[in-house]
C-alpha cells in the first residue's frame, strides 16, 4: 500500500512519524477502513429512520446479553482502580504538565472535542505524551513562569477523535486515513511499552459510539494491535463515552463487546444532549429549552445517568460522571455561586453511585475530590453498590418533552455568541475555549448551533415575545460578528467571517449537518500542502509477533 505524509515536518516530528509507526497505521487502515465506512453508512441510515418517526428501543436480538447475570468486564487495570477525579483537556504542552500535576487521579488527554485538529496539535500532542512519559516535559509561559512535572501524576487516558473524522495529514492510497486510527495508533505504538514499564498501561476513552457494533470494531482493532505489537491481550483498556442516544439503549451490549478491554462507561452529558437534538430535532416533542435549563436532573437525563450506573455496576465496571465546565473567576461572588452548583452536581453523582467524575479545570479538582472522599472514604470506588432499584424504560430515555424551562432571547443570543466564538477559536487552533466562566468545547458548540437550528426550524416562541426566525438569527449573528471582529487585523476579521459562514451553513441550512467539525476541517484545517512531504511506496507486511495469532479479518 502507498502512504504519504502531507503535513509539514516540524522540529522532532520525525520521532512520531517513524517508518515503523506509519506502517502500523497502514496495517490498521488495511484491516479496518472498510468496516469504518460501512458503520458510518449505517449511522446515516439510522438517522434517516428517525426522521420518519421510528424511534430507538432496546434491541430484541441482544436481549440474551442483557438477561445473562453472569458475565463481567475485566478487573480494573493498574492506575484505573481509583478514578474519583478525572480532569479533561487538550494535549498542548502546558495542559499536559498542569493536568498531570493537578491532583486528579486520571487525565483525559483529549485529541477530540477539546482539540482543534490542526496538524501541529495532532503530532505535537503525541510528542508531548511521549515527553511526559519520559519525564522530559516542561513549559515556560509568557511571564517566565516555569511548569514541570511533580512526583504524583495522574494516569493518562487518551481520547482519540471519533469515527466520523479523518486526518488529511496522512494519506493511504491517496485518501485521508481515519483520525481515530491515527490518534490511537500513534499513541499505542510509541507509548504502550513506556506505560507498561511505568506500571500502568495504554488506556483510552472511546468517543461518540452509537452502537455495540461500533464497540465490536474497536475491540477487534485492540486485538489486532496487541498481536501486531506483541502485547498481551487485555493490555489495552477503554472507557466508552455514552454520549449518543443510540448508545444509551445498548450500554450492556457495548460493555459485553469490549469486556476483556473495558474500563467502564462515562456519562458524556454535553454530546448526549447534542445527540438528542441532532437525531430528533425535527420533531416538536423534542424541542429543548435554553441550554442552561437542560440540567442533569431533568427526567430524560436522570434516566440516562441512573441506567448507566446500574449497568456498569451490574457488570463490575466503573461508572464515571459528567464534566463540570466552570472556570474559576477572580470575582468572589461568581465563584461562590458556581462552586456551590459544582458541589451539588458532584454530590448528586456520588450519591447516585458514580465512581468518579470529570472537571475541566485544575481549580475544581479539590471540590470534586472532597465530595467523592465523603462517599467513598478509603474505598477506591463503589462498584459493589448495585442499583437494582433503578428501572428505566425506553420511554424514560426519550421523555424530552418533560423537560421544564423556556426558550428566551438571552438563550438564543448566548447560543449564537458561544458557537461563533468557539468556531473562531477552533479555526485558530484552540479547541478548549473559556467563554463567560465556562469551558466550551466542540460538544457545547454543537449543542448551541443545533439548538438554533431546532428553534428556527419550529419557529419556537420566545418567552420574551416573538419567535425564532431566520431573520432574527441572522441579525443576532451580524451583531455578534461585529463585536468579535472589532479591533482585529485583516486576518483576524477574515477568520471571524469564516466562523460566521460555518455557523450559517450548519445552523441555518434546511438540513441539519451531523457535525460542524467535518465541513470546517475539510475547508479550513487541513495541513499545508506546500510544506514538507515525504512520499514513500511500501508494501506493508502484517507482522504478527505472537506465534499463531489469527487474522482479524
Amino acid at each position: 500500500m502507498r502512504y504519504e505524509i502531507i503535513g509539514p515536518l516540524a522540529d522532532r516530528y520525525d520521532e512520531v512519524l517513524t517508518a515503523e509507526a506509519l506502517e502500523f497505521l497502514v496495517a490498521l487502515d488495511s484491516e479496518f477502513a472498510a468496516r469504518r465506512v460501512a458503520l458510518l453508512d449505517t449511522r446515516r441510515a439510522r438517522r434517516a429512520r428517525y426522521a420518519t418517526g421510528q424511534f430507538p428501543d432496546f434491541l430484541p436480538e441482544t436481549a440474551h446479553i442483557r438477561a445473562d447475570p453472569d458475565w463481567r468486564v475485566a478487573p480494573a487495570a493498574p492506575g484505573l482502580v481509583d478514578r474519583r477525579v478525572e480532569i479533561t483537556g487538550p494535549t498542548d504542552r502546558k495542559m499536559t504538565v498542569n493536568a498531570l500535576n493537578s491532583g486528579a487521579k486520571v487525565w483525559l488527554a483529549d485529541f477530540e472535542d477539546a482539540t482543534a485538529p490542526t496538524w501541529h496539535n495532532v503530532i505535537g500532542g503525541q510528542l508531548n505524551l511521549i515527553d511526559a512519559l519520559d519525564r522530559r516535559i516542561d513549559f515556560t509561559d509568557d511571564r517566565g513562569k516555569r511548569y514541570a512535572l511533580g512526583d504524583d501524576l495522574a494516569t493518562i487516558v487518551v481520547r482519540p477523535r471519533g469515527w466520523h473524522l479523518v486526518e488529511k495529514g496522512i494519506a493511504v492510497d491517496g485518501r485521508p486515513i481515519s483520525a481515530s486510527l491515527v490518534d490511537f495508533g500513534l499513541y499505542l505504538f510509541h507509548c504502550a511499552r513506556r506505560q507498561l514499564d511505568a506500571g500502568s498501561g495504554p488506556y483510552f476513552y472511546l468517543p461518540k459510539l452509537e452502537t455495540h457494533r461500533e464497540a465490536r470494531l474497536w475491540n477487534e482493532i485492540f486485538v489486532f494491535a496487541q498481536h501486531y505489537l506483541g502485547l498481551p491481550i487485555g493490555t489495552i483498556r477503554a472507557t466508552t463515552l455514552i454520549e449518543t442516544i443510540t448508545a444509551a439503549f445498548e450500554m450492556e451490549e457495548i460493555l459485553y463487546e469490549l469486556r476483556e478491554h473495558s474500563a467502564g462507561l462515562n456519562a458524556g452529558r454535553w454530546d448526549y444532549i447534542f445527540s438528542i437534538i441532532k437525531n430528533f430535532g425535527q420533531w416538536p416533542d423534542f424541542v429543548l429549552p435554553d441550554r442552561a435549563d437542560v440540567t442533569m436532573t431533568v427526567p430524560f437525563m436522570r434516566a440516562y445517568t441512573e441506567l448507566l450506573v446500574r449497568t456498569c455496576h451490574r457488570r463490575g465496571a466503573h461508572a464515571i460522571g459528567g464534566m463540570a465546565a466552570f472556570i474559576p473567576s477572580r470575582d468572589t461572588a461568581v465563584n461562590e455561586t458556581a462552586l456551590a452548583k459544582v458541589r451539588a452536581d458532584k454530590q448528586r453523582e456520588a450519591g447516585d453511585g458514580f465512581d468518579g467524575s470529570w472537571v475541566a479545570h485544575p481549580g475544581l479538582v479539590g471540590v470534586c475530590r472532597e465530595v467523592f472522599d465523603v462517599v467513598l472514604g478509603d474505598r477506591p470506588n463503589q462498584v459493589d453498590r448495585r442499583r437494582d432499584d433503578v428501572q428505566v424504560a425506553a420511554a424514560d430515555l426519550l421523555a424530552v418533552d418533560k423537560t421544564p424551562g423556556q426558550v428566551s432571547a438571552t438563550g438564543l443570543r448566548s447560543n449564537v455568541a458561544v458557537a461563533l466564538r468557539y468556531v473562531d477559536a477552533w479555526l485558530g487552533g484552540t479547541g478548549a475555549v473559556a467563554l463567560w466562566n465556562l469551558m466550551e468545547d466542540a460538544a457545547t458548540a454543537e449543542i448551541a448551533r443545533c439548538q438554533v437550528w431546532q428553534w428556527r426550524h419550529h419557529g419556537t416562541p420566545l418567552a420574551d415575545g416573538g419567535r425564532v426566525t431566520e431573520e432574527l438569527v441572522r441579525s443576532i449573528l451580524a451583531e455578534e460578528l461585529a463585536a468579535l471582529a472589532e479591533g482585529r487585523d485583516d486576518a483576524g476579521r477574515e477568520r471571524a467571517g469564516a466562523a460566521a459562514r460555518i455557523f450559517e451553513r450548519t445552523a441555518l441550512d434546511e438540513d441539519l449537518p451531523a457535525f460542524f467539525t467535518v465541513e470546517a476541517y475539510a475547508r479550513h484545517l487541513g495541513p499545508s500542502h506546500g510544506g514538507w512531504s515525504l512520499a514513500r511506496c511500501r508494501r506493508v507486511r502484517r507482522r504478527w509477533r505472537t506465534p499463531g495469532a489469527p487474522s482479524c479479518r
